[in-house]
């Protein structure tokens, strides 16, 4: 059985709300410098997606105080190793950006034996938002199946057809699986696809049983009764799905996750130049329409200041550590 402890992401920091002290606070001195002509924020996915969408916001938002350009550069490839890889030896003038899921940064370098960078390679500079995880069912699980209890109990029976797909080996819905499939002596079949996208549609076609993924990846299927979410990942119930109990309140005291997206720098930008960045991107993420339009992706927009991003990278890796040790897992194995 895997050790039951707590890998919370942590939800700490400074809320959208409580920002404008803080940032009144910080020091900015960008008139004083020479602007940049184009600044390009990394994403290690393909165009068209969350993290995508949610960049190029961003980015119209950046434009004349980050730099007179900002764009967005798509590095996809090896589960998001590719764009950090593309930013760890960038230049650090705070023209090149990294944002993130947090796996890359906190579970890679525990579940990778090898790995293209080490965490420090890259400097945190704010989150951006915080989403939690699902896990969904469709018609390849009998209709009659309505709760986590009730899967589990059918995935023992049937132990041939309990598939379970995630955005990729090695993430956390994939270590929240695992790690439930451990406790409860189930033999969920985990299968990686290259994200959420190529998975839910095998899902939705019965193909697979289920699916681990962003809760805002079912958020449309659920509404029109294609899908039914058994739980989520969240210390406490999402407010994209209220009617929906959390693992934690199923038994499943340690399967709690809310896993933050974040902005990097390379590793050796001055702290006054990653102080600048953190500004201008706290500015932007505070913005109220930024913060409604990601609602639609089920995800909340958070900033937090460097030192409290510091903190809950470094807790947050701890933790997944402890996971990824306890299930024996490796992703290169």
């Amino acid at each position: 059985m895997t050790s039951r402890r707590n890998f919370i992401g942590a939800a700490g920091g400074l809320s959208v709300a409580g920002l404008t002290t803080g940032l009144s606070a910080l020091p900015i001195n960008a008139r004083a410098q020479a602007m940049p002509e184009v600044a390009r924020i990394v994403v290690g996915f393909p165009p068209g997606g969350p993290t995508d969408v949610f960049a190029r916001r961003i980015a119209e938002r950046l434009r004349g105080t980050l730099a007179a350009n900002v764009v967005v550069d798509n590095k996809p490839g090896a589960g998001g190793q590719v764009g950090v890889l593309n930013v760890k030896d960038a230049p650090a003038d705070g023209t090149v950006l990294l944002l993130t899921p947090a796996g890359m940064i906190t579970v890679y370098p525990h579940s990778y034996s090898r790995l293209g960078y080490r965490a420090d390679d890259v400097l945190p500079v704010t989150t951006a938002t915080f989403i939690v995880h699902g896990l969904g069912i469709g018609p390849g699980v009998p209709e009659s199946v309505r709760t986590l209890a009730e899967f589990i109990t059918w995935a023992r029976a049937n132990p041939d057809r309990a598939s379970v797909g995630s955005p990729g080996a090695g993430s956390m819905p994939h270590l929240l699986v695992a790690s439930l499939s451990r406790q409860t002596g189930a033999n969920l079949n985990h299968i990686p696809f290259l994200g959420s996208g190529p998975g839910i549609p095998q899902m939705l076609g019965g193909q697979i049983a289920a699916m681990s993924s962003p809760v805002g990846d079912y958020v449309q299927h659920v509404k029109a009764g294609k899908v039914r979410l058994l739980a989520t990942s969240g210390p406490t119930r999402s407010v994209f799905a209220p009617d929906v109990p959390t693992y934690r309140e199923q038994g499943f005291a340690d399967l709690v996750s809310r896993e933050w997206f974040g902005f990097f720098l390379p590793g050796k930008t001055p702290a006054a130049v990653r102080e600048r960045v953190s500004v201008a991107l706290r500015r932007a993420l505070a913005l109220p329409e930024v913060v409604e339009s990601m609602k639609v992706f089920g995800q909340e927009v958070e900033s937090m200041g460097i030192r409290e991003f510091e903190d809950l990278v470094r807790a947050d890796s701890e933790r997944a550590g402890q996971l990824v040790r306890a299930l024996g897992f490796k992703a290169d194995s």
